[in-house]
């Protein structure tokens, strides 16, 4: 199971296809419209210029994720990009969503153009797309990335999707008595800490937010998917396929297999893991696959499904008969059987992993492995100002900290009385 080697095609300076990124190969017709590497360089100046953003030199990649082009090529969708430089001077805009309608028509992986999707990146003038909207019936759909007023979707049928990269934009209790409601096939998401100009989901820029341009992405899938058809994917198989090769059989080709061209894997507690396709192989094959324990076991408590996200909690149960160092490194077996409750947050990417956030709690690791003392020095003064008394003496306070009482709640919430710890307290004990 090779990555997919569909490449872009340059159909012109202002127009790049990219077929789907994707195991199936086939996918509904996406629009994708970008600034121009003009517009966007004049958007960085004025922001650095302006003290709007903070130039960093040394602050490296901004994020591993790709440009929207490939980005929604890897969601499965047959994605054709067009650039602007100015939709006010070009009243062409719509003309050009025209001819980026036709080239899709041609393209043998897309599952059709009676219903296009269509993605604006724009900072401003998101007016004009209402009517390059009339001119193209058939983009049924358009989310915008930028200022948008709600009351200009009064003049489309079409559903409209907002993210305003500001809350100046988010209408005043007067303005909807005076104006009224937003229309019904207008939302708008609202992200308060950003400039109102800024390209925030678009890598390239100096205003790229990569957790705001996460959460927007993922709810333009949710808006964008029930009106194109898709494409959906199981979710569950994927990521049940992966673990199986992490787990069963163990194989590090496999495993990456199932992922994207540049993921990761963020092991939260422990700060391991890999980020991009040869670092988290390297990770795999050297710290993770063939570091579990044999009898290694996941033992699923919960799942939550989402557009395009699986979260679980479950137990991960093993013998530590070995140094397993992505988890507790540098410590040697102590050949005592673990359960240990973890949560991960899976991202897929059409049909393939993007990343894994997979937390857990260190403390039970360690008090399950009889690593961790039931006390601890406290080295301040109590409340009030009390200090140690004389003759040696000194204050110890009582970890917090549950063994394998925790996995047992997990699974079944009677198994342990709750609110045990809230009798803990601080203790003085001769400093011996």
């Amino acid at each position: 199971m090779s990555l997919p080697k569909a490449q872009p095609i340059i159909i012109s300076p202002d127009i790049t296809l990219q077929p789907p990124l994707t195991r199936r190969g086939t996918g509904p017709g996406l629009i994708l419209a970008v600034p121009s590497a003009k517009r966007v360089e004049s958007a960085n100046r004025f922001a650095l210029e302006y003290g709007i953003i903070k130039a960093n030199k040394d602050q490296g990649p901004k994020t591993l994720d790709p440009g929207p082009l490939k980005k929604w090529a890897e969601e499965g969708y047959a994605v054709v990009q067009v650039t602007f430089d100015d939709m006010d001077s070009s009243g062409n805009f719509g003309d050009l969503l025209g001819t980026a309608v036709a080239e899709l028509e041609k393209v043998k992986e897309c599952d059709g153009v009676e219903k296009v999707g269509l993605v604006v990146h724009g900072g401003g003038n998101s007016d004009r797309i209402i009517s390059a909207l009339a001119a193209n019936p058939r983009i049924v759909s358009c989310v915008y990335y930028g200022p948008f007023n709600p009351l200009w979707a009064r003049d489309t049928s079409v559903p409209i999707l907002a993210h305003v990269p500001s809350p100046v934009f988010q209408r005043s209790e007067g303005e909807i008595k005076m104006f009224g409601e937003d229309p019904k096939n207008f939302k708008g998401h609202y992200y308060p800490n950003l400039n109102m100009f800024d390209y925030f989901a678009l890598p390239w820029c100096v205003g790229f937010n990569s957790s705001a341009a996460s959460v927007a992405h993922t709810r333009s899938l949710a808006f964008m998917k029930p009106l194109l058809g898709g494409p959906y994917f199981d979710l569950e198989a994927i990521w049940d396929e992966h673990t199986k090769y992490e787990f069963e059989d163990r194989s590090v080709d496999k495993t990456m297999a199932t992922m994207v061209d540049q993921p990761y894997v963020n092991h939260i507690p422990t700060l391991t893991g890999g980020i991009g396709r040869e670092n988290l192989t390297n990770f795999y094959r050297d710290h993770f696959i063939h570091s579990n324990a044999k009898d290694a076991q996941l033992e699923l408590v919960s799942r939550t499904v989402g557009i395009d996200r699986i979260v679980d909690e479950f137990l991960f149960n093993f013998t530590h008969n070995r140094v397993v160092d992505w988890l507790i490194p540098g410590i040697p077996p102590t050949h005592r059987k673990v359960s240990i409750p973890f949560t991960s947050i899976v991202n897929i990417r059409g049909d393939r992993l993007y990343h894994e956030h997979i937390a857990w709690d260190q403390g039970t690791v360690l008090r399950q492995l009889g690593l961790l003392p039931e006390y601890l020095p406290f080295p301040y003064a109590l409340p009030g100002g009390r200090q140690p008394g004389e003759g040696g003496k000194k204050f110890e306070y009582r970890l917090p900290v549950a063994g394998v009482e925790t996995a047992k709640k997990l699974v079944d919430e009677n198994a342990v009385e709750s609110n045990e710890m809230l009798g803990y307290g601080v203790r003085e004990v001769p400093d011996e």
